[in-house]
């Protein structure tokens, strides 16, 4: 899957939209308020693009890879066995939430469950 690039020039395009609406709105907003203002803009497109990075690697469905290049167990460096596709919510450092579906695996041998990263 390809990193969605146009998507992420739509986004980068309303930040700058909804950036200079801000500033419209806040003139006499000092140098940190700005700052504020913009880091909370951009917290929003870093997420979606983080998102859409994950979800573009092939750790996000590596059940079609031949075994020696599925992902392998911490423990044991057994390669993985498929067990369908699980969700989970992260927080990025900027406070946002972003979801991965993404394949989901199990060691053969110790039984410890692996959301791949990646």
């Amino acid at each position: 899957m390809a990193v969605p690039l146009e998507r992420w020039h739509v986004l980068s395009a309303e930040v700058m939209t909804a950036m200079a609406d801000w500033r419209a709105a806040h003139p006499q907003a000092t140098f940190s308020e700005i700052e504020a203002a913009l880091d909370e803009r951009l917290a929003r497109l870093r997420a979606q693009m983080l998102e859409d990075a994950a979800l573009s690697s092939a750790a996000s469905d590596w059940t079609a890879q031949p075994s020696a290049a599925r992902p392998t167990c911490p423990q044991c460096a057994v390669p993985l066995q498929a067990r369908g596709l699980a969700t989970r919510r992260l927080q990025t450092h900027g406070g946002q939430e972003l979801t991965l579906t993404r394949q989901y695996g199990t060691c053969p041998r110790c039984g410890a469950g692996l959301f791949p990263p990646g």
